[in-house]
């Protein structure tokens, strides 16, 4: 573990420990070039009993993640500015990320004996979608691969932000699932076809099951069963609204389609689970400032018609005055 004050490339300094992980950790640190920027600095720590090519392998997968991330830009999303490596570590720079992530936000909820509100969540949902769609609309499309409620934070003014990439892919046409440093997702909300590692195996629907697993627990304060165990047991299965009465069906109906076994049975893309759950394949909040048409634009088709047909009786009648 890197101690407060060390130096990364002279420009890192080292200010905390913000986040640990079997291969490395992930730090807060001063931007010594920008005087007062704080960043993320993540570590990828290597093994020294490493076979050298495997070292090699994963090194060169990890420059591939980040010249992925470092060209997204989207406001759900934080930036990735700098990537480095150093003896036996990578090391990925991005925003860092002022706020709490939902799993707290859960529990302080629940040790107030309160649930988080409906509206509340589906507002997060609102905004999370805004970051799938945008990756999964990339050129090869992006997985995320490891959506669950302590990857996506709430910053002080609202801001929903997807933070951990440990798992991100790009997908390509014949290429092999990649076997990522971290793993391969958090079991309650990994789907079936995230446990192998044949090509192909996972695709944006992949993020749509864990986006519905997210939000069951967010809904109903428990973490669902893993896929594996409802595939076994599918009885054992417990619907949200049994947990959270108050949950309306159409919203639990959503969650449960996304959170279908086979990725054919679920939504299959973004815009169709945003219809189940708001209604409309457009974000309500983008639709809320879409301009509107005066009331009466939509009677002039009618208005016209109207005075044409007042146009006509005056017309007749004057010709059977003369």
């Amino acid at each position: 573990m890197l101690k407060p004050g060390t130096e990364l490339r002279n420009r890192y300094r080292i200010v905390q420990v913000i986040g640990r992980g079997g291969m490395g950790n992930v730090y807060l640190a001063e931007d010594l070039r920008l005087p007062g920027r704080r960043c993320a600095v993540k570590e990828v720590r290597y093994s020294a009993t490493l076979p050298s090519e495997w070292k090699q392998e994963l090194r060169e997968q990890f420059h591939r993640e980040a010249t992925v991330l470092a060209r997204l830009d989207h406001p759900n999303l934080p930036k990735v500015s700098d990537y480095f490596s150093e003896t036996d570590a990578d090391y990925l720079v991005m925003d860092y990320v002022p706020g709490k992530d939902l799993l707290t936000l859960m529990f302080e909820a629940g040790s107030r004996g309160e649930m988080l509100s409906e509206e509340e969540i589906l507002g997060w949902a609102d905004q999370l979608l805004d970051a799938l769609e945008y990756l999964h609309t990339q050129n090869p499309p992006i997985v995320h691969r490891d959506i669950k409620p302590s990857n996506i934070k709430v910053t002080p003014t609202g801001l929903v932000k997807l933070v951990d990439f440990g798992l991100v892919k790009e997908m390509v046409i014949g290429e092999a699932t990649i076997t990522v440093i971290q793993g391969k997702g958090t079991l309650p909300y990994t789907p079936l076809e995230q446990y192998g590692s044949e090509p192909g195996q996972t695709d944006p629907r992949s993020d749509i099951y864990a986006f519905g697993a997210t939000l069951y627990h967010l809904f109903t304060g428990k973490p669902p069963l893993t896929a594996r165990e409802r595939f076994l047991h599918p009885e054992r299965f417990v619907p949200p609204r049994k947990y959270n009465p108050t949950l309306r069906p159409e919203v639990e109906q959503a969650i449960l389609w996304a959170m279908r076994l086979h990725p054919d049975a679920r939504p299959q893309n973004v815009a169709e689970l945003r219809r189940a759950l708001f209604g409309t394949s457009v974000s309500p909040r983008l639709a809320a400032y879409r301009p509107r048409r005066p009331w009466w634009r939509a009677y002039l088709p009618e208005l016209g018609l109207a005075l044409a047909a007042a146009a006509g009786m005056v017309t007749a009648v004057l010709l059977s005055l003369r």
